[in-house]
């Protein structure tokens, strides 16, 4: 479990409704734990092999240990049993059988996103759980602190999404989902922690009728109307995550319990203000009160993996002819908009096979299986070796060597881009084209006197690739400024071929969306033949 040695939260229970608070899930962080000065458990040996080395956290049901595997030499986490006092032996046996179910909840389930119990030892007469130690921190401490970027949180929520379809298909639902059981471990891990009050197939339940567990803020409508769960309630819960992991707090947290419950019944959610875009809807599709009307599974899966990219990156390149560095010749200026068609690039040494794709209305032609819906794929075998999907309403036009695609209202404009001769890699490639557009290059044109941009290593299908960001002031041949963002991607196969992908779009608001959107479909759906 955790290491952190921050205070683990209640755990949730069924002995009555409490407001929001931390709980303490599995996971382990680089600071020492809490030492309790005096504290006679310290260095007791649990089931002949297990020590007690430190007190990580103290919740609702249990404490943590980080304690030490003296017979394979490990550190693991071990959960003890500690209830109150004053509980009737029916309801500690209940609580006693719960914790015996999380270990066996837990360890029918095979993904590297869920907690791995090693051990149950029973000691005086109560099961203590071991675990691994998950050194890091929970998601739960780290929002203590801010929030996180919406790729960040697409990324957490792909693995959280993992497990969750993991243990859906071994017949359990977690039923608790929630900041602090979701652990952020080393080499971005994530994990799944604390089945404690799992529900699982073909298992008799262990709370009362009528009563009721889980963490309020994170329960799914269906659940607080004593409905029977399914998969879906756990995706509610993990929509509330997300949304607390981009907003800071869950959209249903109120001053007591019962008015938190009364929210999740009948509040709207106000949509994410910092996670717009595909993160957003994604969310609100999962925040549906129907279970029904929820996304499956593997169009979230779908969402959130392309949202979670690594950042992509933009940039609009002209090259001139003959200038030193070679790669993607011949000019691109008849094809860009205005505003952009004095950018030069110095990329490479042949003929660049532009395919300028300004989206907006569609055009026969197109069509393929794989696409996202309203979509079609387009074959641009013959000009560039490439196949790549564009919104269905896009209309295609071929001028020199330019494809065209446009998008009624003018944004996003995409151009793709195929040229021999490349000679450096694509990350190379990108930081030319941006030392192009920041006019850093004498043998180009700077795009404008205010570009910034960054470049970034970007993995395409397993090969080395790189992506780009611009922002600048479009003014040239327009009766007003428009601050405008590019978001491209290059890619150098091993014969020097290159592809150069462009997404031009405004640089905030909903333009920004939906050139954010159209990127990420576009990259995720371009197949490049000579890989």
């Amino acid at each position: 479990m955790t290491d952190e040695g921050d205070k683990v939260g209640d755990e949730p229970t069924s002995y009555g409704l409490r407001p929001p608070q931390q709980n303490a899930g599995g996971i382990a962080q680089g600071p020492a734990a809490t030492q309790f000065v005096g504290d006679p458990s310290v260095g007791r040996l649990i089931g002949g092999r297990y020590r007690l080395a430190a007190r990580l956290g103290v919740g609702g049901m249990g404490t943590v240990w980080r304690a030490h595997d003296e017979v394979v030499d490990r550190d693991v986490a071990v959960k003890e049993p500690r209830l109150p006092a004053d509980l009737d032996e029916r309801t500690r046996q209940t609580a006693y059988e719960r914790m015996q179910r999380e270990a066996r909840a837990a360890a029918r389930i095979d993904h590297p996103s869920v907690v791995t119990v090693h051990d149950v030892v029973m000691e005086d007469g109560r099961p203590w759980i071991v675990m691994e130690l998950v050194r890091g921190r929970s998601l739960g401490d780290q929002l203590t602190e801010g929030t996180l970027d919406p790729r960040e949180v697409a990324r957490i929520g792909v693995a959280v999404l993992g497990a969750l379809t993991a243990a859906h298909e071994a017949g359990i639902l977690h039923r608790d989902v929630k900041p602090d059981n979701v652990l952020l471990g080393r080499h971005d891990r994530v994990v799944l922690t604390d089945f404690g009050i799992a529900q699982i197939e073909g298992e008799q339940g262990l709370t009362e009728t009528g009563a009721f567990v889980g963490s309020p803020e994170y329960i799914a409508p269906e659940r607080v109307l004593g409905q029977r769960p399914g998969p879906e309630s756990d995706l509610w819960s993990l929509g509330v995550v997300m949304y607390a992991a981009v907003e800071g707090m869950s959209p249903y947290r109120r001053q007591t319990a019962p008015a938190t419950l009364q929210a999740v019944l009948s509040a709207e959610p106000a949509a994410l203000a910092r996670g717009s875009g595909a993160l957003g809807t994604v969310v609100m599709q999962l925040l549906r009160k129907d279970p029904a009307a929820r996304p499956a599974p593997d169009e979230v899966r779908r969402q959130l993996e392309a949202v979670a990219r690594p950042a992509p990156a933009p940039t609009m390149i002209a090259p001139v002819g003959g200038g030193a560095g070679g790669g993607l010749g011949g000019k691109l200026a008849a094809a860009l908009p205005k505003g952009r068609g004095g950018r030069l690039a110095v990329l490479g040494g042949a003929i660049a096979v532009v395919a300028a794709l300004v989206l907006t209305l569609a055009n026969p032609f197109g069509g393929g299986d794989g696409a996202p819906e309203g979509w079609k794929t387009y074959d641009e075998t013959e000009q560039l070796k490439a196949s790549l999907a564009v919104p269905e309403d896009y209309k295609r036009s071929v001028d020199e060597g330019t494809v065209t695609y446009t998008d009624p209202g003018g944004t996003p404009s995409l151009w793709l881009t195929r040229s021999s001769g490349n000679e450096d890699s694509a990350l190379a490639e990108a930081n030319q084209t941006l030392d192009c557009d920041k006019g850093e290059n004498l043998e180009c044109t700077e795009l404008s006197s205010d570009v910034d941009g960054s470049v970034e290593e970007f993995e395409y299908r397993g090969k080395d690739a790189a992506v780009m960001v611009t922002t600048w002031t479009r003014d040239e041949g327009y009766e007003t400024e428009t601050e405008m963002r590019s978001r491209e991607f290059f890619y150098v196969n091993d014969d020097n071929i290159g592809w150069h992908l462009t997404v031009e779009m405004p640089a905030a608001g909903e333009g920004k969306r939906d050139g954010d959107r159209v990127f990420e479909e576009v990259v995720d759906s371009l197949d490049i033949q000579d890989l």
